[in-house]
């Protein structure tokens, strides 16, 4: 325990992972870039800055992104500590403050007696133990050193965020409050719907197609100084709108704009599309478009959305802004445990091992960092059996076809079949699925919180 454990990222997965060696005993150096070098897309220097939705995904544990954050609740995440701390009304959905939730993270890491807050641009790997969390916007000279340890070509796709506008310039007259089939414990509903007519949805479809796009960067086109570009594609679980309705008219209706579960109060019927507007702040004075991830030019953002009814005056505090996504051929590069294959002080976590998702970045660290702790000790790493959400995850990543490979998310697909004649409805083999990941999850919890809460 003697040595420093470096974590290059101050995101979701590198401060859990942080948080969760520090715990056990580690000192822990952990880096952040932030604020003295910007990525494009994070607006803030505190940890975990939440640049895309401020939704972790469902609460409920028959859903598989539910069942992960229970898993990892159940290994003490200090981020789904923070992230309960900070929940807004979203329906059966976790969303946070995300300026909140950030904020008591940071608090909390900085308080911290074992992590060392280092503010600076990370260029090449220590030769002490470390977890790589640089997540999808890792600096270009970071880029070069991983393509440099990989001894491979980096694979990357596009990410896209949705904009944010002021409550007060929502028109309320058109725009109205309620969750889909009134599941809401907030009354009226937990979100705010913009409902359009088939006319009104023709023409912003006409005139989203049509939009003016921000072209891409040479330095998100290709990669320099000798590392190769992967695929040029964007990541099919955060498509761009204008590329959405560009696959067909009706995509967005049947997608985003879906208006099931509804009712508009003017006309008393379901209306044929309908916008969806989550709150992002504790004060309830900011709304995400909900699946509204464009790369449309900042003017034009304006000039379309504003064809939407209920958002012809909208205020943007913030645009929607696509980047780039790096994420490395962990298949080749990792093991389960989330080690390197050929260094085994080496430890990845986050998106940038093709995890997608916040619930997946924070559980990847959470491993990363528990068994970083468990190697400085002498200690073998751990990994959950793939029954978990968690371990079914980790699994698919490290295992999946290299020449296919793409970004997973946590899914009831990924883990093995249940035993036996499984139940027919999809909810009732979700609840299988998830007590039975559960229960294999208690029998293992007793070797993952080993050491937690070791002396200063």
């Amino acid at each position: 325990m003697r040595k420093t454990l470096h974590i290059i990222g101050g995101g979701l997965a590198g401060s859990e992972a942080a948080w969760q060696a520090a715990e056990r005993g580690v000192s822990v150096r952990l880096y952040e870039m932030r604020p003295t070098h910007h990525t494009g897309a994070h607006v803030t220097g505190d940890l975990a800055e939440l640049v895309c939705s401020n939704s972790l995904g469902s609460r409920l544990r028959d859903r598989a992104s539910g069942l992960l954050k229970e898993e990892i609740r159940q290994l003490n995440s200090l981020l789904m500590e923070c992230a309960d701390t900070c929940a807004l009304p979203a329906g059966g959905a976790l969303a946070v403050d995300r300026i909140a939730f950030s904020r008591e993270i940071t608090r909390r890491i900085e308080a911290h007696p074992r992590i060392e807050i280092v503010r600076e641009e990370v260029t090449h790997l220590p030769d002490e133990p470390t977890i790589i969390a640089t997540g999808p916007l890792t600096s270009d000279a970071f880029a070069e050193e991983l393509a440099r340890l990989s001894g491979d070509e980096h694979l990357y796709f596009f990410d896209a965020i949705s904009p944010i506008v002021t409550a007060e310039s929502i028109n309320r007259d058109v725009a109205f409050r309620a969750s889909r089939y009134d599941r809401s414990e907030q009354e009226g509903g937990d979100y705010i719907n913009c409902p359009l007519n088939r006319d009104e949805y023709e023409r912003f479809i006409d005139a989203l197609i049509n939009a003016e796009r921000i072209p891409l960067h040479p330095f998100e086109l290709v990669m320099e100084q000798g590392v190769k570009a992967g695929p040029h594609e964007f990541f099919e679980g955060c498509l761009p709108v204008e590329i959405l309705a560009g696959r067909g008219r009706e995509a967005l209706a049947f997608g985003p704009m879906r208006p099931v579960g509804l009712t508009d109060p003017r006309t008393g019927r379901r209306p044929y599309a309908a916008l969806q507007l989550r709150q992002d702040n504790l004060a309830a004075t900011l709304y995400n478009l909900v699946g509204f991830q464009t790369n449309l030019r900042f003017p034009e953002q304006q000039r379309v959305f504003a064809l939407i009814p209920g958002l012809e005056q909208a205020e943007y505090v913030r645009f929607g802004q696509m980047h780039r996504n790096t994420f490395i051929a962990s298949p080749k590069l990792l093991k389960p445990s989330m080690q390197m294959r050929n260094r085994e002080d080496l430890f990845c976590a986050g998106q940038l091992t093709g995890v997608e998702g916040y619930a997946g970045n924070i559980a990847t660290g959470l491993l990363a960092g528990i068994n970083a702790a468990r190697v400085l000790s002498g200690k073998t790493p751990v990994v959950l059996p793939t029954t978990t959400m968690l371990g079914s995850l980790c699994h698919y990543v490290t295992h999946a076809p290299l020449k296919d490979f793409q970004p997973m998310k946590a899914n009831f697909g990924i883990l093995p079949p249940l035993p036996g004649k499984p139940p027919r409805g999809k909810r009732e083999r979700a609840a299988a699925y998830a007590e039975r990941a559960l229960r294999d999850l208690d029998s293992e919890k007793d070797i993952f919180n080993h050491g937690l809460h070791s002396a200063v």
